[in-house]
């Protein structure tokens, strides 16, 4: 690294190193930056993918680096950039990929862009899950069973427990059950495992994860949702 790349000290969010939480993916801590958005790290030989912005402070910067080369950093939602993209970028030296309809918001950025999908590689797909926001997007692992890193599309309300938020800063209610009924017409129960969530991470209790994916996702009514007020 430079030496006169940009650390962000614990001021700013939380000396708390990344935790393992299932073979091969670390979660960090919740980023103030983000409004306590939860980043992850998927370890993979061709190259670890980084799923949103940590917290841009000396402990997360050490831990990247120790852990070999970041092929790209994943965008899923307008809440997921944090401050730093481009000194993170220049510090990790990898690709920074966003829907379209949000490449705007990092102008300074050398960045990737996708309108639907995007191959990532054999084994990661990035799914355009537009109604959070413009550029809402889920990132689908096929490890473990299946992984879906949902941003703030689907979060947790319980322990065993996603669903769509309908909130004051919902981009479009019904294009993002809109795009939960695409989820739950993609994966089945032997290719959805886990669903890992962009915040409120908070509700599950220190396993971080949400298990029986697919079930969990074709519990959700959507004709129930479409009713419901922003909170």
């Amino acid at each position: 690294m430079p030496q006169n790349s940009t650390k962000i000290t614990a001021s700013l969010g939380t000396t708390k190193p990344p935790r393992l939480i299932m073979p091969r993916i670390f979660a960090f801590a919740p980023n103030r930056d983000t409004l306590g958005a939860t980043s992850y790290l998927i370890v993979d030989k061709i190259g670890n993918i980084l799923v949103d912005c940590p917290a841009w402070n000396e402990v997360n910067q050490e831990f990247l680096q120790s852990q070999g080369k970041i092929s790209s950093l994943i965008i899923s939602h307008r809440g997921g950039i944090g401050k730093n993209v481009m000194q993170l970028q220049q510090a990790l030296n990898c690709s920074v990929i966003v829907q379209e309809q949000e490449a705007y918001l990092l102008p300074e950025v050398e960045i990737k862009s996708f309108s639907d999908n995007l191959v990532v590689n054999h084994e990661l797909e990035i799914i355009w899950t537009p109604g959070y926001s413009p550029g809402s997007s889920c990132l689908y692992w096929q490890q473990q069973g299946g992984v879906l890193f949902t941003g703030r599309h689907l979060l947790p309300k319980s322990p065993t427990e996603i669903v769509p938020l309908r909130t004051a800063k919902t981009f479009h209610w019904w294009r993002q059950l809109n795009s939960v009924a695409k989820l739950q017409a993609r994966f089945n129960a032997d290719h959805l495992k886990y669903i890992l969530p962009g915040a409120n991470t908070g509700y599950l209790r220190g396993i971080g994860y949400i298990d029986n994916a697919y079930e969990q996702l074709q519990a959700l009514n959507l004709t129930t949702l479409r009713s419901m007020e922003a909170i």
